[in-house]
């Protein structure tokens, strides 16, 4: 089991569940290109076009100034890695609005009807799990935050010992 983890880099679960993802994402290619093979294809390279010119120099540029608008902290305080407490709910969001945007957006005409929704409900939906999203993400931060205080001050009775590291 050691030399397999050493030569693939990871257990065999991992792997049993990556073939099963390739193999389900095989699947559904073959279905959709015997339907529509043209608009599948044109999908696919015009997402690849948006992410890749687009959406990537943008998501990154945002996260870029996140970082650089909140690095600066006081050195007194515990240090506890924030950035995926922002990183995430806005991830999410942005996954929900890039599946949902027709609707979000007021722009699909066929969906009110198959749904039996109002077009005017999907925003502030989308806001409130938007919302919903940061303030969880921000209640998880807190308890960390909490708790890195927490053992800061119970350390301080504690001699410090060096786990592991080089001198």
């Amino acid at each position: 089991m050691a030399r397999f983890v050493r030569w693939y880099g990871s257990g065999p679960l991992h792997l049993l569940v990556l073939i099963a993802s390739f193999a389900l994402t095989g699947y559904a290619m073959v279905r959709l290109f015997a339907v529509q093979p043209l608009a599948v294809a044109i999908w696919f390279v015009g997402a690849a076009i948006l992410h890749d010119l687009i959406l990537l120099p943008l998501y990154s540029l945002a996260d870029l100034s996140a970082l650089s608008v909140l690095r600066h902290r006081s050195a007194g305080g515990p240090t506890v890695p924030w950035i995926n407490h922002l990183r995430v709910p806005a991830f999410l969001s942005g996954l929900l609005l890039l599946v949902w945007f027709p609707l979000v957006f007021r722009l699909a005409a066929p969906y009110p009807g198959d749904t039996g929704l109002s077009d005017t409900i999907y925003l502030g939906r989308w806001l409130a799990i938007t919302g919903a999203l940061f303030a969880a993400s921000a209640a998880a931060f807190a308890l960390r935050l909490r708790r890195a205080r927490r053992a800061g001050r119970g350390d301080e009775s504690r001699p410090v010992t060096d786990h592991g590291s080089t001198p």
